[in-house]
Protein backbone atom coordinates (compact mmCIF):
# COMPACT_ATOMS: atom_id res chain seq x y z
CA UNK A 1 0.00 0.00 0.00
CA UNK A 2 1.45 3.40 -0.57
CA UNK A 3 2.35 6.26 1.68
CA UNK A 4 -0.66 8.46 1.05
CA UNK A 5 -2.73 5.33 0.53
CA UNK A 6 -1.90 4.27 3.87
CA UNK A 7 -2.34 7.93 5.13
CA UNK A 8 -5.73 8.91 3.88
CA UNK A 9 -6.60 5.60 5.50
CA UNK A 10 -5.04 6.32 8.47
CA UNK A 11 -7.06 9.84 8.39
CA UNK A 12 -10.29 7.97 7.45
CA UNK A 13 -9.83 5.68 10.61
CA UNK A 14 -8.94 8.40 12.97
CA UNK A 15 -12.19 10.75 12.41
CA UNK A 16 -14.21 7.75 12.47
CA UNK A 17 -13.15 7.11 15.80
CA UNK A 18 -13.53 10.90 16.63
CA UNK A 19 -17.20 10.97 15.01
CA UNK A 20 -17.86 7.78 17.03
CA UNK A 21 -16.36 9.13 20.09
CA UNK A 22 -18.33 12.68 19.99
CA UNK A 23 -21.70 10.69 19.54
CA UNK A 24 -21.31 8.64 22.84
CA UNK A 25 -20.45 11.54 25.08
CA UNK A 26 -22.99 11.54 27.58
CA UNK A 27 -23.49 15.29 29.26
CA UNK A 28 -23.28 15.93 32.89
CA UNK A 29 -20.84 13.21 33.24
CA UNK A 30 -18.94 12.79 36.80
CA UNK A 31 -16.26 15.50 37.82
CA UNK A 32 -13.06 12.81 37.20
CA UNK A 33 -10.82 13.74 34.32
CA UNK A 34 -11.22 12.19 31.31
CA UNK A 35 -9.48 9.35 30.66
CA UNK A 36 -6.12 9.92 29.23
CA UNK A 37 -5.68 12.39 31.72
CA UNK A 38 -4.38 12.49 35.19
CA UNK A 39 -5.88 14.53 38.04
CA UNK A 40 -3.10 17.01 37.88
CA UNK A 41 -4.25 17.71 33.96
CA UNK A 42 -1.22 15.62 32.66
CA UNK A 43 -1.58 13.38 30.06
CA UNK A 44 -0.93 10.10 29.93
CA UNK A 45 -1.01 9.33 26.32
CA UNK A 46 -0.19 11.27 23.13
CA UNK A 47 -2.66 12.93 20.64
CA UNK A 48 -3.35 9.80 18.28
CA UNK A 49 -3.87 8.03 21.06
CA UNK A 50 -6.48 10.48 22.34
CA UNK A 51 -7.97 10.63 18.73
CA UNK A 52 -8.16 7.06 18.70
CA UNK A 53 -10.50 6.92 21.62
CA UNK A 54 -12.54 9.93 20.31
CA UNK A 55 -11.29 12.80 21.95
CA UNK A 56 -10.92 15.81 20.21
CA UNK A 57 -7.05 16.79 19.75
CA UNK A 58 -5.90 19.49 22.45
CA UNK A 59 -4.55 22.76 22.45
CA UNK A 60 -2.97 24.46 24.95
CA UNK A 61 -4.78 22.96 28.26
CA UNK A 62 -1.83 21.29 29.67
CA UNK A 63 1.09 22.93 31.91
CA UNK A 64 2.95 23.47 28.88
CA UNK A 65 2.24 26.08 26.24
CA UNK A 66 2.05 25.48 21.87
CA UNK A 67 4.22 27.21 19.85
CA UNK A 68 3.36 28.58 16.63
CA UNK A 69 5.06 28.50 13.43
CA UNK A 70 4.39 30.75 9.93
CA UNK A 71 3.51 29.29 6.82
CA UNK A 72 5.42 26.97 5.31
CA UNK A 73 8.46 27.38 8.14
CA UNK A 74 9.82 25.41 11.24
CA UNK A 75 11.93 28.56 12.07
CA UNK A 76 11.46 29.35 15.76
CA UNK A 77 9.89 33.10 15.73
CA UNK A 78 10.77 35.58 19.49
CA UNK A 79 7.16 34.51 20.79
CA UNK A 80 7.98 30.89 20.39
CA UNK A 81 11.21 30.94 21.80
CA UNK A 82 9.94 32.89 24.13
CA UNK A 83 7.17 30.22 24.93
CA UNK A 84 10.06 27.86 24.97
CA UNK A 85 11.87 29.20 27.62
CA UNK A 86 8.81 29.35 30.06
CA UNK A 87 7.88 25.29 28.73
CA UNK A 88 11.97 25.25 29.97
CA UNK A 89 11.46 26.46 33.59
CA UNK A 90 8.16 23.90 34.49
CA UNK A 91 10.13 21.48 32.68
CA UNK A 92 13.25 22.12 35.17
CA UNK A 93 10.87 22.34 38.02
CA UNK A 94 9.17 19.10 37.12
CA UNK A 95 12.60 16.82 36.34
CA UNK A 96 10.53 13.09 36.48
CA UNK A 97 8.00 14.41 33.68
CA UNK A 98 9.26 13.36 29.98
CA UNK A 99 7.28 15.51 27.39
CA UNK A 100 6.44 14.27 23.55
CA UNK A 101 6.60 17.38 21.44
CA UNK A 102 3.99 17.11 18.39
CA UNK A 103 4.96 18.91 15.29
CA UNK A 104 1.88 19.85 13.12
CA UNK A 105 1.06 21.73 10.20
CA UNK A 106 -2.34 23.17 8.25
CA UNK A 107 -3.85 21.52 5.18
CA UNK A 108 -1.98 22.84 2.40
CA UNK A 109 0.89 20.72 1.02
CA UNK A 110 1.04 17.21 0.43
CA UNK A 111 0.77 14.47 3.31
CA UNK A 112 4.50 13.40 2.64
CA UNK A 113 5.75 17.17 2.96
CA UNK A 114 3.59 18.18 5.91
CA UNK A 115 4.70 15.09 7.67
CA UNK A 116 8.01 16.08 7.53
CA UNK A 117 7.51 19.87 7.85
CA UNK A 118 5.72 18.28 11.46
CA UNK A 119 9.00 16.55 12.29
CA UNK A 120 11.27 19.89 11.77
CA UNK A 121 8.74 21.74 13.80
CA UNK A 122 9.58 19.08 16.42
CA UNK A 123 12.84 19.09 16.27
CA UNK A 124 13.57 22.47 16.32
CA UNK A 125 11.35 23.00 19.75
CA UNK A 126 13.14 19.79 21.15
CA UNK A 127 16.68 21.54 20.29
CA UNK A 128 15.70 24.77 21.83
CA UNK A 129 14.70 23.02 24.63
CA UNK A 130 17.89 21.11 25.09
CA UNK A 131 20.11 24.10 24.31
CA UNK A 132 17.97 25.87 27.46
CA UNK A 133 19.34 22.88 29.33
CA UNK A 134 16.54 20.12 29.34
CA UNK A 135 17.96 16.83 28.98
CA UNK A 136 17.31 15.24 25.26
CA UNK A 137 16.36 11.41 26.81
CA UNK A 138 12.81 13.27 28.70
CA UNK A 139 11.64 14.83 25.18
CA UNK A 140 10.28 12.47 22.27
CA UNK A 141 9.66 13.83 19.12
CA UNK A 142 6.66 13.06 16.20
CA UNK A 143 5.22 14.58 13.54
CA UNK A 144 1.17 14.37 12.64
CA UNK A 145 1.54 16.98 9.72
CA UNK A 146 -2.06 17.67 8.91
CA UNK A 147 -3.78 14.85 10.01
CA UNK A 148 -4.84 15.99 13.68
CA UNK A 149 -5.79 19.96 13.24
CA UNK A 150 -7.12 21.72 15.99
CA UNK A 151 -9.76 24.07 13.58
CA UNK A 152 -11.46 22.37 10.22
CA UNK A 153 -12.34 26.12 8.68
CA UNK A 154 -10.44 26.49 5.69
CA UNK A 155 -8.77 30.10 5.96
CA UNK A 156 -5.49 31.58 7.59
CA UNK A 157 -6.68 32.28 10.95
CA UNK A 158 -7.68 28.85 11.31
CA UNK A 159 -4.15 27.86 9.61
CA UNK A 160 -2.57 29.62 11.86
CA UNK A 161 -3.65 27.45 14.46
CA UNK A 162 -2.84 23.90 13.36
CA UNK A 163 0.92 25.39 12.34
CA UNK A 164 2.09 24.18 15.63
CA UNK A 165 4.34 22.42 17.87
CA UNK A 166 1.81 20.83 21.01
CA UNK A 167 3.62 19.70 23.85
CA UNK A 168 2.41 16.75 25.31
CA UNK A 169 3.61 16.06 29.11
CA UNK A 170 3.79 11.87 29.57
CA UNK A 171 3.64 11.98 33.19
CA UNK A 172 5.70 12.64 36.11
Amino acid sequence: MGKRLQSVVLLGVVVALVGAGCSSKKKGAGTAPPSGVTEQGLATEGSLEQARRGLPPSGDGGPLKDIHFAFDSYELDEVGRNMLRTNADWLKDHTDSKVEVEGHCDERGTVEYNLALGAKRARAAKEYLVALGITADRLTTISYGEELPLCHEHDEECWQQNRRAHFVVLGE
